[in-house]
Parts: C-alpha cells; structure tokens; sequence
C-alpha cells in the first residue's frame, strides 16, 4: 500500500509549486500559446520545403544544406544578440524585451500562408533567421529571469521544471493540431496564435525590474552610439568575468556548450533523415515528437520536483545527458522504422537537462546577474548551435546519398553523440554553489580576521 503520509507531502508540493506559479499567470499563458502555434508547423515545413525545393523527391540536400546555413547564420549573431538581450532585460525591463521576440515569429509564417512556391520559401529562410537571432533561446532565458524575480531560490527548480514542462505540453498540443488540421490551415491558425501572445502580453503582464534612468539624452547622435557601443562592451565585460569567477558557471558553461553542439545538429537534420531513410511524413512526425511531449510533461512537472530534493540538480543533469546519448546512438544505428519511435523516448529524460541546467545558473548566480548568467551561457550554446551545421549537414547530406563510403544512414548523428559524452564527462566534474553560501562564508572570514587582528 501507499504510504498515506507520503503521498500527501507529494500533493502538498505540488500545491506549493502551483501557489509559487501563480504570479507567472500572465507570462505562462501566452508563452504556452507561442509554443503551441510555433510547434504545430515543425511536421509541416519539413513537407513544405521539400515539395518547394526539391519536388518529388523524398531527400532534399539542398534544403539540408540551407537549414545548416540558417543555423550557423543565426548562431554568427545570436553570440552577441543573446548575451546583450539579457543585459539590457536587467537593465530597461523584462517585459519590453519579451514583446519584442514574440513578435518576429508572426511575419515569417505569414510568407508561407500567403504562398508555398520556392521563392516565397527562400523570403521565409530569410525572415526565420531573423527571428531566430532575436528570439531563439532569448525567450527562455529572459523568462526564468522573470521567475526568478518571484520565486526564491530554494523552490526554482521545482518552478523551472514546471516551466520547461509547461512548454512540453504546448509541443503536444502543437503536434495534436498538427496532426489533425488540414495542411492548408496550419500556418493561419498558427498565425492568429501568434499574434494573439505579444497582445495579451502588452495588455497584462506586470513589470518587474525598475528600467535604469538615463542621462545621454542631450548627446549628439554620434556620441549615443559611442556610448552604446562602450557601455554593451563594458556589460558584456563584466557578464564575462561573473561566469568566470565561477567555477559552476565556467563548468555549465562547458556542458551547455557540447550539449547545445550535438543536440542542435541532430535536431537540425534529424526529420530531413527520417523522410528520406523511412519516408517519414506529416502525420509520422507529429506522432514521434507528441509521444516525446507527452513523456516530458510527466517527467518535468512530477518527476523532477520530487526526486530534485533528494539528489540535487547535478545528479539529474548526468541522467538526463546519459539519456540523451543513448538518444542519439538509436536514431542514429535504426535499423528499422520503428526503431526511432524507441529512440525518442529518451527524450522522456533528456529533457531534464534544460531544467537542472537553469536551476544550477540561477543558484550560482547573484540576484542582480540573472540575465546576464543566463543570456550569457545561452550565447555560448549559439557558438556550439553556429559551428554544428559546418560538420552535420555535408556529412548527412553525404551518407544519404548514393555515394556514401558505407552503409550507415544515421552517421552523422552517431558522430554527434561524441560531443553528448563530452557535456556528460563535465557535468559529472561539476561541483554546484550558491553565492549566498560563499558570500557569508567570506563575511564570516572577514569577522575572524578582524577579531584576530584586535586581540
């Protein structure tokens, strides 16, 4: 029988994390509405481009190649884009900055509910890269710098894990639209969703940093972006030197990067080879990444609240990055078509990482650096998500054609999953603090010091 005594300290911490929750109202809900319209196109494109750029064909190289282009154009710029949206989230404002990146995901969608043919693809590459640079990554970041504001240390992993597990159900319900929606209805109900975020946020959603007052406002133009330039390269400065200062930072810092360089170049090919090595459609798509979402919501808002107590976030991070290897090894050894279906349900677990990543930047972070550790670490997951394509997308592209050197379809993930062992190996050095902790134990010190020196 079940423990009665614990299974109401479960359902008490659920309470608890959904009472901490409800000051995020009006920023969960329209990011749940942004997710679900953004991944309720992802089974969709894959067919969208392939009939644009390669018509009846099931391997597009071409399109392989322009999505590798796409991510390393946009990881080029998300290195300095990424690290300044979270400084000046500290500075001018949360809520500004997040209207802004929900914004440009409107305009690319509206390319393709207008037209599909190859030359309104090609304006939607253009547009979507633009919008990646200002919105990839940045969202999130910029909104568990927004929880953190509410919620305090000791409950934010529990809260993140209910965040990253809030954007997993909007992948389900995405991919259940996806599913069930005609193809020709999926980007203008997608586009009314989208619309509908920026809105609903400008209309409701409270502020929560004071914006810094300025006083360049009588300068010459030349001199304000003189100004600008010095004042972003002194914050970027010091982002620098509060991740180097610590050693956590500096260590998740190397997990995100080898993690974000593997995993970004498999999700970048991995739809474009599951078409061509098991003719993969719309439909398959959407029922491999809805049996993902679904897993995911029960292992971030459940599991992980429970279980984070009494193992830390260090422990989840190398369960989920050893999940996430064995991810990569399936899909990229199928031997069969059902053989990826397997494979993603380690995404079940593999998903963690985001969480225990987020809650291991925020503890070892000061109050007043949030957006800075966390724009920072994500400007260093675009250097990995910039260079993955330079390898991914020739080496997919040449072991699924006919001139391959041997019969391996999936090699190029096997050879991704190198750089998942990698981020393992230096999540297992980590040693997690908390600068609250080093900040009294230095107060401490000092007191000593200065009663020995009196006696």
């Amino acid at each position: 029988m079940a423990d009665p005594e614990k299974m109401s300290h479960e359902m008490s911490s659920v309470g608890g994390t959904l009472r901490v929750l409800r000051p995020l109202l009006h920023l969960l809900l329209p990011l749940c509405v942004h997710w679900v319209a953004e991944e309720m196109t992802v089974s969709v494109l894959v067919d969208v481009t392939t009939k644009a750029l390669c018509p009846g064909e099931f391997t597009c190289s071409e399109a392989i190649y322009i999505n590798g282009l796409q991510q390393t154009v946009v990881g080029v710029f998300k290195m300095v884009v990424l690290p300044l949206l979270g400084q000046l989230a500290d500075e001018c404002g949360r809520k500004p900055l997040l209207l802004l990146t929900l914004s440009t995901t409107i305009f690319p969608f509206a390319l393709l509910a207008t037209s599909q043919t190859r030359e309104f693809v090609y304006a939607y590459y253009v547009l979507r890269t633009i919008s990646y640079i200002l919105s990839q990554g940045s969202i999130f970041c910029i909104s568990v710098a927004y929880a953190a504001d509410f919620i305090e240390e000791g409950k934010r992993a529990a809260a993140f894990s209910w965040i990253t597990g809030l954007f997993s159900a909007s992948h389900v319900l995405g991919n259940v639209l996806a599913r069930f929606l005609p193809e020709q209805y999926v980007f203008p109900v997608s586009i009314g969703l989208l619309i509908f975020c920026p809105v609903y946020m400008h209309l409701f959603l409270g502020e929560t940093v004071r914006p810094v007052l300025r006083h360049e406002q009588q300068q010459s133009c030349m001199s304000k972006i003189l100004w600008v330039l010095c004042k972003r390269f002194r914050s970027m400065r010091d982002a620098a030197s509060v991740i180097i200062s610590s050693p956590t930072l500096g260590g998740i810092s190397l997990v995100s990067f080898f993690y974000e360089l593997g995993m970004s170049g498999i999700t970048s090919v991995l739809l474009y080879y599951l078409k061509s090595a098991f003719g993969y459609n719309k439909n398959q798509f959407s029922e491999i990444l809805m049996m993902v979402g679904i897993g995911s919501i029960f292992s971030q808002i459940l599991v992980l609240p429970l279980i984070n107590p009494m193992i830390g976030e260090k422990v989840i991070l190398c369960i989920a990055l050893l999940a996430s290897v064995a991810y990569a090894l399936l899909y990229g050894l199928a031997w069969a078509s059902w053989v990826p279906y397997i494979s993603a349900s380690f995404g079940v677990i593999y998903v963690l990482v985001k969480p225990a990543t987020y809650t291991i930047i925020s503890k070892a972070a000061r109050p007043t650096d949030q957006g800075k550790a966390q724009g920072f670490i994500a400007g260093v997951q675009s250097i990995a998500s910039l260079l993955s394509p330079l390898v991914m997308s020739p080496l997919t592209s040449w072991f699924l054609s006919k001139s391959a050197p041997f019969n391996c379809k999936g090699f190029s993930i096997i050879f991704a999953s190198l750089f998942l062992v990698v981020a393992l190996c230096f999540a297992c050095l980590l040693k997690p603090d908390d600068p609250s902790h080093s900040k009294s134990e230095s107060t401490e010190d000092m007191e000593a010091s200065l009663l020995g020196s009196r006696s």
